[in-house]
């Protein structure tokens, strides 16, 4: 991440916690640092205001207990949402949504790689149809992780019926869990969304979706936000993905997401490889990012 070099969270706070007391430089500091690592600023005023309140109350001067009080905060808020991810239905089918460029077709080949590990037997569906492109890519990041594909029969396939095909082999081989990927991209967000639900139908008339997951790229962060509104609003998303975060430069992003959208991260990228997408615990995630 480009800014990472330049300025982190952890740098940041270290210059708030390391002070010899608690003043008015307290909180401008930590209040510039949070809106910096895009906390956004209605989440940050919020943090800010119930440390002070604590601060009060506790009559601290000590800023070590204002790191302790914000890893605290941090962690509660964050835990408020379930980052489980519900994938007890066999097959369990999960489809993965979100704009183009996010990073969509990498994430499902990390998080089938990530299932492996588990020993859960996968097989992904090339259901963006509209980017031959994308077909290739994920056929090569299924190969990675060492899972099926159902690739389209022919050029423009109805992305449905690659779903519905995807759905019928897993049944007919007992695989457990079903990827699908779709598009992120057509020439009206209406349309978009109407070929989603199109493949919901169909998919659902053989099994339960057990998952819509929403991939975000953290460095765009409000913007990547605004961006995939439609897919909130329209695309029955129950979680999201965190791709490309790399650092803590952007990790204010992740509680101002689930904050914003009501939704839960259920998984995080931090790296380019493989094996770089996890779970999400919000008690490791708060540690780090506030030490």
């Amino acid at each position: 991440m480009a800014e990472r070099a330049s300025w982190s969270l952890g740098a940041a706070l270290r210059g708030v916690f390391s002070a010899k007391t608690i003043d008015e430089d307290t909180w401008d500091d930590l209040e510039s640092a949070l809106i910096r690592a895009d906390f956004g600023p209605a989440v940050t005023e919020e943090i800010v205001d119930q440390i002070k309140a604590q601060v009060e109350r506790y009559r601290t001067t000590d800023p070590k207990d204002v790191q302790r009080m914000l890893r605290e905060i941090v962690e509660e808020r964050l835990a408020k949402y379930d980052p489980t991810l519900k994938l007890t239905e066999r097959p369990a089918v999960v489809l993965v949504v979100g704009v183009n460029g996010v990073g969509k077709t990498t994430t499902i080949g990390k998080f089938a790689r990530f299932l492996r590990t588990f020993d859960r037997t996968v097989v992904v569906g090339a259901a963006d149809t509209f980017r031959a492109a994308a077909v290739d890519q994920l056929a090569t990041w299924a190969e990675r992780a060492g899972v099926e594909i159902v690739r389209p029969e022919r050029e423009g396939q109805d992305p449905a019926s690659v779903a519905f095909q995807t759905v019928d082999r897993a049944k007919r081989e007992g695989i457990e869990i079903v990827i699908i990927d779709t598009a992120g991209r057509l020439h009206t967000k209406g349309g978009l969304m109407d070929e989603l639900g199109k493949i919901r139908r169909v998919v659902e008339k053989q099994a339960p979706i057990s998952e819509v997951l929403l991939v975000l790229d953290a460095t765009t962060g409000q913007n990547g936000l605004a961006q995939a509104e439609a897919f909130i609003e329209h695309g029955g998303v129950t979680g999201l993905v965190l791709t490309k975060l790399d650092g803590s430069a952007k990790g204010g992003f992740v509680l101002a997401v689930q904050e914003k959208t009501g939704l839960p991260i259920k998984l995080i990228g931090q790296g380019e490889g493989i094996n770089d997408l996890t779970g999400f615990t919000p008690h490791v995630f708060a540690q780090k990012l506030v030490g």
